[in-house]
């Protein structure tokens, strides 16, 4: 069977030295920290998919600082393995604009670098707050992981 192809988006949004995480349920049933993100919507650039899901998740209105990173990693849903492609964008907050997606996320919560490290579930997730705090100025890079 022909792995399926899926493409999201998303933000680590910084401010005061800090980061906004998200608690979630993965797919597996564990509740997880990671970064907001989500799926592209028909005809949506990755940069507002990700705009988009980090209001939507977060309740933060934000604006783009530059592009972080560009993530792969394969997963299995129902059986089939779904290869995943991720834009990730350094973003900053603009305004509160509502609460977090009630049905979706669990909790939000700004963390130091440190505590995002002691908080994050995926290796891909620890990789880009590394990216993050290396470099405090937007800049774009890639790399490949894996969600296990």
């Amino acid at each position: 069977m022909k792995e399926a192809e899926e493409y999201a988006a998303g933000g680590v949004v910084g401010r005061d030295g800090k980061v906004l995480l998200v608690k979630v349920t993965n797919l597996q049933g564990e509740v997880v920290w990671t970064f907001p993100k989500g799926h592209l919507e028909k005809g949506e650039t990755p940069l507002a998919a990700a705009l988009r899901e980090v209001e939507e998740e977060t309740g933060w209105k934000c604006r783009n600082v530059g592009a972080l990173a560009n993530v792969t990693y394969r997963f299995a849903r129902n059986g089939r393995t779904v290869f995943k492609r991720v834009r990730w964008y350094r973003m900053e907050p603009v305004e509160r604009s509502g609460k977090p997606d009630a049905v979706e996320i669990m909790k939000t919560k700004w963390v130091d670098a440190r505590g995002a490290a002691r908080l994050l579930s995926y290796p891909s997730d620890l990789k880009l707050i590394a990216r993050y705090t290396a470099r405090p100025t937007a800049f774009a890079g890639s790399h490949s992981s894996s969600h296990a």
